[in-house]
């Protein structure tokens, strides 16, 4: 019924042949169903409407082409291309996220000192939120009209954000300038970024989003230490326009190279379509990836803070945050080479046990303990750095790529209430806490540990207990 070669490749759900017989999958999408028939033959009691459908698909395929890779080049000037304008585009989106520490710091003792942590909080959660939340618009308006439109219009938004925000006085600026401006053009960024990146890519996707997601860690070395410097020298404002003009110079480059490689597919929803939850694994991936950014946020938003909190100076206060983001930088390298190998549920479940591990045995005693900080910074750095960078793989592993856009706008806006919330929440279990870090820092914790529950329910839904399984 089926041609011979394996067709398998058209979706991100069985990139790899060494994994356990299909069959035995104890939660299927639809979308499974569909590949399952590529794989292996049908059994004889299957329905004939079902094979007519199955056909039909099979014929249909827009990835397929002659040699049966699916059409994804896997390399390539133009493939690599666009890995280093989606690096650009996230150095200045995500750099920008990863100083949050030293903006939460410094704008609590300068120009909202009359705010607690957690009002303060609440511009940037709103910013992340608003970044991730606008893929409920942005990802079928990329499967619509591709990159081009997006990308240009969140980078005006993103360089006004930061050219502007050095004009800000009160709360309401901050929140508007911040939050508002730069979270939708973070939004119109993001999405795209990603996206283009798995157009291009399947067998080594880990490895292309682990080099694409090293940026905001590069963002969040070279942005820190450079305000560190700039800030007494030239002040707030004059900080954030140098710091406006960098991100310019790299949002310039994202356009020019950042580039679709599918068709457009109009006709897009423009709602999430929360249909997809219908597939169990989906469902809990998406609450792993919720329950993970409570976690990852807290630390990338506090310990600039806690370290100044517990007498180190402002300066080391920026510097540990660029200490957190050099570990960063081989953790989001790092494991998307590995999960290539091991496979990307995997190596994402491996790095949740280390967060959990670092947050409880090096954060939660540090204390005044400048040596302790310092591992901890480093070692938290480099476990959470695949969050951000993994999150995406594993949730294209359970779709077809041509809907990978639509599944991620979805994924996300469950997961947008996260980001929105958890900065908040620890802000506010710190004010209640008379200055003590002990709840915030547990919050933290369990938060990891709510996500290592739910990626493991995910992964069971694909390929059972099947410890050794490549998945």
């Amino acid at each position: 019924m089926f041609s011979g070669r394996n067709q398998a490749e058209d979706t991100c759900l069985t990139n790899h042949n060494d994994g356990p017989d299909p069959s035995f999958l104890p939660c299927r999408s639809v979308d499974e169903e569909a590949t399952l028939g590529n794989t292996k033959n049908t059994s004889r009691g299957e329905d004939n409407a079902l094979k007519q459908d199955l056909e039909l698909a099979t014929l249909q395929s827009p990835l397929e082409d002659p040699n049966g890779n699916g059409g994804f080049p896997e390399g390539g000037a133009r493939a690599w291309s666009v890995v280093f304008g989606s690096t650009c585009a996230l150095t200045a989106l995500f750099g920008v996220i990863n100083t949050t520490a030293v903006f939460q710091q410094y704008l609590s003792s300068h120009q909202l000192s009359n705010y607690g942590a957690g009002p303060i909080g609440w511009i940037f959660s709103f910013g992340l939120f608003m970044t991730f939340f606008g893929g409920v618009q942005v990802g079928p308006l990329f499967d619509a009209k591709g990159p081009r439109v997006l990308m240009l219009t969140g980078s005006i938004l993103l360089f006004l954000s930061m050219i502007l925000l050095g004009e800000c006085t009160k709360y309401w600026h901050f929140f508007t300038v911040y939050g508002l401006v730069g979270g939708l053009g973070g939004a119109l960024i993001n999405t795209p970024a990603v996206a283009c990146v798995g157009h291009y890519f399947l067998v080594k996707r880990g490895a292309a989003m682990g080099i694409a997601f090293t940026s905001g860690s590069i963002g969040g070395i070279v942005f820190p230490l450079m305000l560190q410097q700039l800030l007494p020298l030239v002040g707030f404002a004059w900080s954030t326009r140098i710091l406006a003009f960098v991100l310019l110079v790299l949002l310039v480059l994202a356009n020019l190279l950042v580039k679709s490689r599918l068709p457009p597919i109009p006709g897009g929803r423009v709602l999430p379509d929360f249909s997809v939850f219908k597939d169990l694994a989906l469902t809990f991936c998406t609450l792993g990836i919720f329950f993970m950014e409570w976690g990852l946020f807290v630390p990338l938003a506090y310990i600039s803070s806690y370290a100044v909190d517990h007498g180190r100076s402002t300066a080391f206060g920026f510097q540990i945050v660029a200490v957190l983001n050099a570990g960063s930088f081989f953790g989001r390298w790092l494991p998307g080479l590995i999960s290539d190998k091991i496979g990307r549920y995997n190596t994402i479940i491996i790095t949740i046990v280390l967060c959990i591990v670092t947050i409880f045995a090096l954060w939660l005693p540090a204390q005044d303990s400048e040596v302790m900080l310092i591992l901890f910074a480093t070692c938290f750095g480099f476990a959470s750095g695949s969050n951000l960078g993994l999150a995406p793989v594993v949730v294209g592993q359970l779709c077809k790529t041509e809907n990978y856009g639509r599944y991620y706008a979805t994924c996300y806006t469950i997961v947008s209430f996260g980001t929105l919330t958890g900065v908040p929440i620890a802000g506010q279990i710190l004010s209640t806490s008379n200055g003590s870090y002990a709840g915030l820092i547990i919050f933290a914790g369990v938060s990891y540990v709510a996500a290592l529950a739910c990626f493991i329910v995910s992964r069971a839904c694909r390929v059972g207990l099947a410890v050794r399984a490549k998945w």
